[in-house]
């Protein structure tokens, strides 16, 4: 318990730069408790996860592309 977990990502749709706060087990079971007609929509998840503290949406422009090359 108040184990540091920091993980920077692209996400693989939309390639939005975010840094992971805690375990990818407690980020699915989250997604898992949200209702189906939000997690139908990738930024309706990515935004759930930001407002309660499973991530952290960088917001600076780095994004990656379907191809998995990085643009500032």
């Amino acid at each position: 318990m108040g184990e540091q977990f920091e993980r920077s990502l692209h996400s693989k749709y939309g390639g939005v730069h975010f840094t992971q706060l805690k375990p990818t087990q407690e980020i699915n079971e989250f997604v898992r408790s949200l209702p189906d007609e939000q997690r139908d929509s990738i930024f309706e998840v990515m935004h759930a996860l930001d407002e309660n503290g499973y991530i952290h949406i960088e917001n600076d422009g780095a994004w990656i592309d379907p191809e998995g090359e990085e643009h500032p």
